[in-house]
């Protein structure tokens, strides 16, 4: 197994939200902002690389009838570290985030790469299949923040980039709004990579 390609896959091939669509109930709750975004993507990529590993050195041990309550055991796990981090350390982000960090333990995505892939690989493998995802999952997460908070508001990271005149589009911060960005980011993201792949 090229542990390239399990990478590449992640965050291109496979990526969770673009390709897949799955765990979009974070993605369009949490993406008004750029900050939150990133806020959010760290956490779901922490708690995948932790809940990869672990599951993956475990894997012989657990018991096939088990599993998926074994893996549920695990996630919650690193979701409660990282509920708890964040409300010590980053009270702000964590009250913008809410109950989004906990709904991380029933993210398809998580669970998804522990059926998928570390209960059938090895700890380095899993860790970078679960590092591939995590970045993948960053950057449409903060993508599609960044073309709601810019055209939302005219800001971006607090900073007013379309000056101060501008009304803001009210369309781009509501839900409504995330679904027909996230749907036309999703088209665009499906021609490029059909292209990318008739050039190969």
């Amino acid at each position: 197994m090229k542990l390239s390609k399990v990478f590449s896959d992640g965050i291109f091939k496979n990526n969770p939200i673009l390709v897949q669509l799955i765990g979009l109930c974070g993605v369009l709750g949490v993406s008004t902002s750029v900050i939150n975004a990133l806020a959010m993507g760290f956490a779901v990529t922490i708690v995948l690389l932790g809940s990869n590993f672990v599951i993956s050195v475990l894997r012989k041990a657990i018991p096939d009838k088990i599993r998926i309550p074994a893996f549920i055991v695990v996630i919650a796990s690193f979701v409660t570290l990282i509920d708890m981090s964040l409300k010590a350390y980053a009270p702000a982000i964590y009250a913008q985030l809410g109950v989004f960090i906990p709904l991380i333990v029933v993210n398809c995505i998580i669970l998804g790469r522990a059926e998928a892939f570390a209960s059938k690989n090895s700890p380095v493998a899993s860790i970078v299949d679960g590092l591939g995802t995590g970045i993948g999952y960053i950057i449409a997460i903060t993508s599609l923040a960044a073309i709601r908070e810019l055209f939302g508001s005219g800001k971006l990271l607090g900073f007013s980039i379309l000056g101060a005149s501008y009304p803001g589009i009210g369309i781009f911060t509501s839900p409504a709004g995330s679904f027909i960005i996230l749907g036309i980011m999703i088209a665009a993201y499906r021609v490029i990579m059909s292209k990318t792949a008739k050039e190969d």
